[in-house]
């Protein structure tokens, strides 16, 4: 979830603790995100008080030596917390796919899930802590290149500081693979982002990815990014970045995407 949303949130939550202490003592810590923490690829182990969420319609994707891909064009994000310390999530994209040298296709994508557990909290330990298992499922048109043939697994740990206006998180994990001539890999990234303003926060993050083939190469990369609060909840995530190692495979990737709250 965006920083400045967190920090509204925080202060409507501390002017009705009373409440909320009889309602469980929700508590509320820090944020959230298609593998991520939107605008960005690194997640953090933010969650939100039970019985809230957040929505997203967004468009994200790549271009490189290859083709150009939009794992998004658009697509929709939800995310609710049901249970204290969760939050259920679910991706539905529409995804572009067009090969170098070969012909477009679009369609419905592969629809993500996961469920995101937060099992330390700065407040008591100094450190958020949180799991956020996800699964991809191939629904999308795998024989039109906008899919995968199998599901897919992603096990990862996350990490969050906050220092005043500063937010540091990162961590990783592996993705699980089955589709034939694929093999499992390793994602990893930190992040860092800074509330400039009420309204304005901005960050960057650095990323590794190992292979995803046999034949394959790693790609270290970069985003720079952040959000901007248009009216109550509704803000603007903006992103966008590229490899600085193989970068034949990611020559310019972007995330742009309309947030809110409810």
């Amino acid at each position: 979830m965006p920083l400045n949303e967190i920090n509204k949130t925080k202060e409507k939550v501390s002017r009705r603790w009373p409440v909320q202490l009889a309602a469980l003592l929700v508590l509320w810590a820090v944020a959230l995100p298609v593998h991520a923490n939107p605008p960005f690829e690194t997640d953090d182990p933010g969650v939100f008080p039970q019985g809230t969420g957040e929505a997203y319609l967004f468009s994200g994707g790549g271009f490189s030596a290859g083709g150009d891909s939009l794992d998004a064009a658009p697509g929709a994000e939800l995310n609710y917390s049901a249970l204290p310390n969760t939050f259920f999530h679910l991706v539905v994209p529409l995804a572009y796919d067009r090969p170098s040298g070969g012909d477009a296709a679009y369609g419905l994508g592969d629809i993500e899930l996961g469920l995101k557990w937060r099992f330390v909290s700065q407040d008591r330990h100094g450190v958020d802590v949180a799991t956020f298992p996800l699964v991809e499922l191939p629904t999308g048109g795998a024989s039109g290149g906008v899919g995968s043939r199998r599901a897919s697994f992603f096990l990862p740990l996350w990490l969050e500081k906050d220092w005043g206006r500063w937010t540091v998180y990162g961590g990783g994990g592996r993705w699980f693979l089955n589709d034939p001539g694929q093999r499992d890999w390793w994602f990893t990234g930190v992040l860092a982002q800074r509330q400039v303003t009420p309204a304005l926060y901005l960050g960057g993050e650095v990323i590794h990815e190992t292979a995803q083939t046999a034949s394959g190469q790693g790609a270290t990369g970069f985003d720079l990014g952040g959000g901007y609060t248009v009216s109550g909840p509704w803000q603007v995530l903006f992103s966008a970045g590229r490899n600085v190692t193989n970068v034949a495979a990611n020559r310019f990737s972007y995330y742009l995407g309309l947030f809110r709250t409810f």
